[in-house]
């Protein structure tokens, strides 16, 4: 706590110094409230933006809204070659998963204000983006996740993105509850760049290596054609304790070849990165047939191969073909792609966007270095690889837009915006081969089973109506309506108001109120699958199975939201910008994983859980402890208050160079209103134990602070962070299964640094660091490693807490070598 509020303070009096110091630039800077470098000031600063607004031509600075630029500079300046981790690093209120629990490990997530990654809308040039088919299942703050896979979308590709901080569910429809993530992509018709870098974790682990290449061309007359193509590779690391179970007296004497196994006693390496090589092309292509009429096209194409370590496996359990025990890995196969084809055009004076997009994400999950250790007793034989099934996502989405200013006798023209949207999801389960679901399946990931699998399909049909104008001048409006009929749960209707009044050109208050509705994905209404350790098996029932019938479940809700803004702008100096915009979502019947549910091992038990496992036709490891069902329903209402300020400062120091400052910070509380009564078949259990109900409130920091210097001076260029993460905390289980013991993650901050050199017009090169001086999070909590430790209980390897905003993993450091061309 001592260092970090010493590191914090020293950039504090870095950025104070910068104020008092500060000479204007030679030419005037325009005002830029909110776009952001590397978490400082950026070029971008003026750009017109097309995110949160229907109205052509407003700038970032005269939104109504909250909302962030970040340019392709400020993206690349992160270190890691990773889109989620560009976007975390730069944008407080934007949380990075760091680690995930089985397949989610292999698509990690992020989240936007405290709410669950599916309230968050990604669009690409504007148009909507399908999610991954890799659910996020197991328990914690990521919990359901199935939004789209960013990591999806090359850096390379990017120009700028736009994040609109702010309900827009009115505008863009279902998802966009706690903004909308809008990736423009470069649209460059020469030229190009390319890119690579290398790092890795001064502790061990986590090598990383990427590439990537830009290139413009100019296929036809006024046309453009972007391609990117990225590849980048990661490779696994391991902050995981020593598994209690491989140095007990008891089990080195039944197991003496135990101290053969590979790395001993390091033989568990669950806690830590998975592997992954990631393999991305995307185009951007624009024809401008004449003066009014354009067609346009993007396809984004994508593979990657990854695994996981899971928990070790005892020599005791299959020493036939594994004698010194087995480490099993889930692998994942995974394609992703997406194409926008449209054209656009102007027609009795409206102008007129005709669009159809579509995308898919197949994820094939594996097991290797396992075994099915029923099949093998009962036929002699077993392989070591299997195939555990399929998810299948995809979505097709078509949509007119149009609109058309009219003169109406006020300070600026009623710009009239409306649309229509059809959209089609799909989401599909396949099972896995016979010896992965025999009996109780792979060790580690059991395969699907033939009651997981099925194919599922929702249409949903749209229309929405937008007006915004100046009734006056510096006062603007814009009132936003929409109608939407999903064929599984009917209608919604949902507004949005936005105003601005600028009652001097340094002073501005802005405000927003709108309602918001979200749908369950396919995902969350039908995943079925059995998740396994050394010492449980919990079955995850699909909200609309026989089996959640039978605990008193029967489907799901939509959530329904409103959202209140309230902000400040100010301009005090033609170098100096500020924004102060507080805000309220509260969200009824929001959609959340269960905690725990017992059927058996545990100090309260539920017989119906036992019946619900049965009527899904699961057969459970009979060598386990503990069994029990985890299920998503619509367990809470929850209310999430907070405050978000940017600053942003150029100053010129003449022969000492240039340098731009910022401030941004984000404070969000997030705080259950209202947990829904467990049904009687489970009680006294509840859907929401204190473990599940910290990851909703306290998992993520209340409060974090980003203070950003870029320094140019000559052919330098100096880029420093200091990010203050707030405290942080999970509650968990004890081993008795009677108590609760909290992790906390006090407040640290967190410094990057990266030095830059243009050796020419066309070369530069960098080294960084992101955490530069090696921090990790506070350990979990001591009573329950000591407990579990004591009980033999594998979990005892994570010592580091998950949750953490910052990873487990300490520093990374990279070096990268860019090229202009």
């Amino acid at each position: 706590m001592h260092k970090a509020l010493l590191k914090s303070g020293a950039a504090v009096m870095l950025l104070q110094s910068g104020l008092a110091c500060a000479a204007p630039d030679e030419a005037p800077a325009a005002p830029a409230a909110t776009a952001t470098e590397a978490g400082v000031a950026s070029a971008a600063v003026s750009a017109v933006i097309v995110t949160g607004t229907r109205a052509s031509g407003l700038k970032v600075e005269n939104s109504a809204s909250p909302i962030q630029v970040l340019d392709s500079a400020s993206l690349q300046r992160t270190g890691q070659p990773d889109l989620i981790q560009a976007l975390a690093q730069n944008l407080p209120s934007f949380t990075a998963q760091a680690v995930g629990g089985d397949t989610a490990n292999l698509t990690l997530s992020a989240r936007l204000r405290g709410l669950s990654p599916n309230n968050t809308l990604v669009l690409v040039n504007g148009k909507r983006r399908h999610g991954t088919a890799n659910l996020a299942v197991l328990g914690g703050p990521y919990q359901g996740g199935a939004a789209a896979d960013l990591n999806y979308i090359p850096v390379a590709a990017i120009d700028h993105v736009e994040v609109l901080q702010d309900g827009a569910a009115a505008q863009y429809g279902s998802d966009a509850i706690a903004g909308v993530i809008n990736i423009i992509l470069k649209s460059n018709s020469r030229g190009g760049t390319a890119s690579v870098t290398g790092g890795g974790y001064p502790d061990g682990g986590g090598r990383t290596g990427g590439g990537s290449v830009n290139i413009g061309l100019a296929p036809f007359d006024k046309a453009y054609l972007s391609i990117t193509a990225e590849s980048k590779y990661h490779g696994h690391s391991d902050r995981g304790g020593i598994d209690p179970r491989v140095n007990d007296p008891a089990n080195l004497k039944a197991m003496p070849l135990l101290f053969q196994a590979p790395g001993y006693p390091n033989v568990n390496h669950i806690s830590g990165d998975a592997q992954y090589h990631l393999n991305v092309l995307a185009a951007n292509f624009g024809l401008e047939i004449d003066d009014d009429t354009s067609v346009y096209a993007i396809a984004t194409f994508g593979k990657k191969d990854a695994s996981a370590f899971e928990n070790y496996r005892m020599p005791n359990r299959l020493p036939a073909i594994y004698p010194l025990g087995f480490s099993p890995k889930e692998t994942l196969k995974q394609q992703d792609y997406a194409l926008t084809a449209g054209v656009k055009g102007k027609l009795a004076g409206w102008n007129l966007d005709l669009s159809s997009t579509y995308g898919n994400d197949t994820s094939k999950i594996g097991v290797t270095g396992s075994a099915n250790v029923s099949l093998f007793a009962d036929t002699g034989y077993t392989p070591t690889v299997f195939s555990a099934g399929e998810f299948i996502a995809s979505q097709l989405t078509t949509s007119l837009e149009g609109s058309r200013e009219f003169a109406v006798g006020w300070s600026s023209p009623l710009n009239v915006a409306m649309g229509l949207e059809h959209r089609v999801d799909k989401y599909e389960i396949v099972a896995g081969d016979a010896a992965a679901r025999y009996k109780e399946g792979s060790q580690s990931y059991p395969g699907f089973s033939l009651t997981d699998a099925g194919s599922h399909r929702r249409t949903n049909q749209a229309a929405y109506v937008d007006f915004s104008a100046s009734p006056v001048k510096d006062w603007l409006l814009d009132f936003a309506a929409r109608y939407e009929h999903f064929s599984d749960f009917g209608n919604a209707k949902v507004g949005k108001l936005t105003s601005r009044y600028d009652f001097t050109p340094d002073v501005g208050l802005r405000g927003t109120f709108s309602n918001g509705f979200r749908a369950p994905t396919l995902a969350e209404s039908y995943y079925s699958a059995t998740n396994v350790s050394p010492r449980s098996a919990f079955v995850q029932l699909a909200p609309n199975s026989a089996g959640a019938a039978l605990v008193g479940i029967n489907g799901l809700k939509p959530e329904r939201s409103t959202n209140l803004s309230l902000g400040l702008v100010l301009n005090p100096a033609r170098n100096l910008t500020m924004t102060l915009d507080a805000y309220q979502i509260t969200i009824r019947d929001r959609i959340v994983g269960s905690g725990q549910v017992f059927g058996s091992g545990n100090a309260v038990n539920s017989p119906a859980v036992v019946a619900a496992i049965l009527a899904n036709g699961n057969v459970l490891d009979p060598t386990v402890s503990q069994t029990g069902i985890n299920i998503f329903s619509n367990a809470v209402n929850t209310r999430s208050r907070g405050l978000e300020f940017v600053s942003t400062l150029s100053s010129n120091f003449g022969k000492g160079g240039k340098v731009d400052w910022s401030v941004a910070a984000n404070y969000n509380q997030v705080k259950v209103t209202k947990v829904n009564q467990a049904p009687l078949q489970l009680q006294p259990q509840t859907l929401l134990d204190p473990a599940a109900i910290s990851d909703l409130e306290t998992a993520s920091p209340k409060m974090r602070v980003n203070l950003g210097a870029l320094w140019r001076i000559g052919a330098w260029t100096i880029n420093l962070r200091e990010t203050v993460y707030g405290k942080s905390s999970e509650m968990e289980l004890n081993e008795a299964g009677t108590d609760y013991y909290q992790t906390q993650i006090s407040t640290k901050a967190i410094t990057d640094l990266e030095l830059g050199y243009k050796l020419n017009s066309a070369w530069s090169l960098a080294l960084g660091a992101n955490n530069l001086f090696n921090q990790y999070p506070n350990q979990k909590n001591a009573k329950l490693l000591s407990e579990q430790r004591a009980g033999l209980d594998n979990a005892a390897v994570s010592v580091y807490p998950s949750f953490s905003p910052f990873g487990i993993n300490g520093g990374y450091y990279y070096a990268r070598a860019n090229y202009k061309f």
